[in-house]
């Protein structure tokens, strides 16, 4: 596997080293909020009579997977409080099965509801791979285990990007997987609609490997021939940082080099104004915790409270009509692109400083914009991939979306990019 770095009989050793990094404290504010000292000894010592391209990984699990004997915080306070669960969830159980080693929970934004990944409760990690900026979310701690070194790769969850955001600001490479893929249960939910659960590693080949064993299923005897690319100009250009705007083109015109590129609009993204995927996600958030909402106020980010008050504007009527929108979208995506994959910048912007982001107003534009591009593959119930690159010494992202059930073929596309990518 390229870049791979483990294996099972290294696993006791490289986890006790690990343990020693992290020290009594489990490492930096912001990045593990557990560390699982004594279970992933277990898992490390079962890893070693085990082969296979997950045997002896190390991997980090954000805080809303449950964990046989830890609490599920989900990167809350009124959720670390209540009982250890009492088995793993079937993606961690899978993965253990493989002989991945579970090294602890993660921090991230409080219940999955922000794409900058800043937590009060826990702390916001710092970005290893660009000190001073904010390391993107929700699944910040795990981006940032990775691009430390604390991990080999990280497993979250993807509502609107909460994969593909801290792996495009961290430098990695982030899988949100079709959401029928991996089974959730076992997880706290942000939106039922939207969430879906993958992997945040160094390359694509670990990622791909993470989700087949999430997902429980094999890789497949031959690669599938990979997607042709597209390029729809009519979404997800607007608003780019100079950087970003920069660094695409310049990373399209290699691609050019080396494989067919078309460039043509797709109408359908103009329905994309129509489907308010805010209303899924306010609503389904607040029915999850409606409880805590009102009982323990006090213990919510005032952020996240203020996003799950806004289900008080969404009618029923107004949430089925959003919640069919998308799946009449999602069905037209996947048909219109059979065969294709998007290709656009990850992120708009550049991670932001922690003290841009201060002020509410700031905080809302900059994560709504953070959000933008990597919320299409979730309306659209496809697969997704974010991909690293440097430009002139900047750390940049470039991403493909793909429909429904087409992940096999995307990450054989993303093997085939990732080969040419590089500084430029």
């Amino acid at each position: 596997m390229s870049g791979q770095s483990w294996s099972g009989p290294q696993a006791t050793a490289r986890l006790e080293a690990l343990l020693e990094r992290l020290g009594p404290d489990g490492g930096p504010r912001g990045i593990y909020t557990k560390v699982f000292d004594e279970a992933a000894r277990e898992d490390a010592a079962r890893a070693a009579r085990l082969d296979g391209p997950l045997a002896g990984a190390l991997v980090s699990v954000k805080g809303l997977f449950d964990v046989a004997g830890e609490v599920t915080h989900a990167g809350t306070r009124f959720l670390e409080t209540g009982p250890a669960a009492r088995s793993d969830a079937p993606a961690v159980a899978r993965l253990r099965a493989k002989g991945a080693v579970m090294v602890g929970h993660t921090a991230m934004s409080e219940l999955a509801y922000s794409g900058l990944g800043l937590n009060d409760h826990h702390g916001t990690a710092d970005n290893p791979a660009w000190p001073g900026r904010i390391p993107g979310g929700s699944t910040s701690g795990g981006a940032a285990s990775v691009a430390a070194g604390l991990a080999d790769v990280a497993i979250g969850s993807d509502t609107g990007g909460s994969l593909r955001i801290p792996a495009a600001f961290c430098g990695l490479t982030g899988f949100k997987p079709s959401q029928s893929s991996v089974p959730r249960t076992g997880t706290v939910p942000l939106s039922d609609s939207l969430d879906s659960l993958g992997p945040i590693a160094r390359d694509v080949a670990s990622c791909a490997a993470t989700w087949r064993a999430m997902a429980g299923r094999d890789a497949p005897e031959a690669p599938p021939a990979p997607l042709r690319l597209r390029v729809a100009r009519g979404f997800g250009f607007d608003g780019l940082d100079p950087e970003v705007a920069a660094g695409f083109e310049a990373r399209l015109a290699q691609l050019r080099k080396d494989m067919p590129v078309e460039e043509t609009p797709l109408p359908l993204l103009e329905e994309l104004g129509d489907i308010p995927p805010w209303h899924l996600t306010a609503v389904e958030c607040r029915a999850h915790h409606e409880a805590a909402f009102h009982a323990q106020a006090d213990q919510f980010d005032p952020r996240v409270h203020a996003r799950m008050q806004r289900a008080d504007e969404v009618s029923a009527v107004a949430y089925r009509q959003t919640l069919n929108a998308r799946q009449r979208f999602a069905a037209a995506f996947t048909a219109a692109l059979e065969g294709e994959a998007l290709l656009l910048p990850t992120v708009a912007i550049l991670p932001p400083r922690p003290e841009e982001l201060s002020d509410d107003a700031a905080f809302n534009r900059l994560n709504l914009l953070a959000l933008r591009n990597t919320t299409l593959g979730n309306i659209a119930d496809g697969c997704s991939i974010a991909l690293p690159y440097r430009h002139e010494g900047v750390l940049l992202s470039l991403m493909l979306i793909a429909g429904h059930g087409a992940d096999e073929a995307l990450l054989a596309t993303a093997r085939q990019i990732e080969a040419g990518l590089g500084e430029g």
